[in-house]
């Protein structure tokens, strides 16, 4: 699957009247940094910090860059804080169809194929998947044509009761660490479309599996696997994530790569030979 341009998304802006004051308290507070702390990092005062999110004094371009850098804002939100302190945007938000992004497209689709036989796809910050490698295809199978039309969404097809939740034999556990997962996210990136979907999907019925969640050995597995039923047998596997160092680009900065590794040998040896 090529990689395919997730839609449009607007422009951020800031609150009307708000300033860019109250916004970095925010973010401050959100990660639970006091002013000192911050002043030290960023090499001004606590004072000077106090003064900004008063509205006191209005900080200069290169200090809005600077602690948002410090206080980790995602690359979107960044903008939207240059945004409130009277600057234009700095990261630009190039779509992915657009020509300058073809060598990131090639490089990525290239990665992932491969990674086959494994699965591994493309997501964007809502987990739109952009792409996908074959190996994906084994997750898909005997889901409804109606979750899988455009765009695709992996936290929709594997937690909706008609996707892949049924043949997950770990359901519980493995919906417990997607949910908790997403939890963070929210915490960490005020996304509103983030919030709708972690809301849609925590809402959606668990089906009764199968089987019982089989108990987690820790010492056996080195990260919680998903266990997924594939014609009659129970493929195990654990997911990595990886996204791009230092991005500068807003929609760079939303993409991740997910990968699947075979979580034990009979999950190995089936993929590399699935005939048998």
């Amino acid at each position: 699957m090529s990689i395919v341009a997730p839609g449009a998304s607007p422009l951020p802006s800031a609150p009307a009247g708000k300033g860019v004051g109250p916004l970095l308290r925010g973010w401050r507070e959100r990660r639970r940094v006091s002013q000192l702390e911050l002043a030290l990092r960023a090499g001004s005062s606590s004072r000077h910090i106090s003064f900004i999110e008063t509205g006191r004094s209005r900080p200069s371009e290169e200090m809005v860059l600077r602690l948002a850098e410090h206080l980790e804002v995602p690359v979107r939100e960044r903008n939207a804080l240059l945004l409130a302190a009277g600057y234009a945007p700095h990261y630009a938000e190039t779509p992915l169809d657009d020509p300058a992004m073809d060598a990131l497209r090639e490089g990525v689709e290239r990665l992932i194929r491969g990674y086959e036989p494994y699965p591994a796809l493309v997501i964007d910050a809502t987990y739109n998947v952009l792409a996908a490698n074959q190996g994906v295809a084994m997750f898909l199978h005997g889901i409804p044509e109606a979750l899988l039309a455009p765009p695709l969404n992996a936290m929709r097809l594997t937690l909706h009761p008609d996707g892949m939740a049924p043949r997950i034999r770990n359901l519980h556990a493995w919906r417990g660490h997607l949910l908790a997962q997403m939890e963070r996210q929210v915490a960490l990136s005020r996304s509103a479309p983030l919030r709708a979907l972690y809301e849609e999907v925590a809402a959606y019925p668990v089906p009764e599996p199968a089987h019982a969640d089989e108990p987690f050995d820790a010492v056996a597995c080195f990260a919680l696997p998903m266990r997924i039923e594939h014609d009659g047998r129970v493929l195990s596997f654990v997911s990595s994530i990886s996204t791009f160092n230092t991005p500068m680009d807003v929609t760079v900065s939303e993409l991740a790569i997910e990968t699947f590794l075979p979580a034990d040998p009979a999950t190995a040896k089936y993929l590399q030979n699935p005939v048998s």
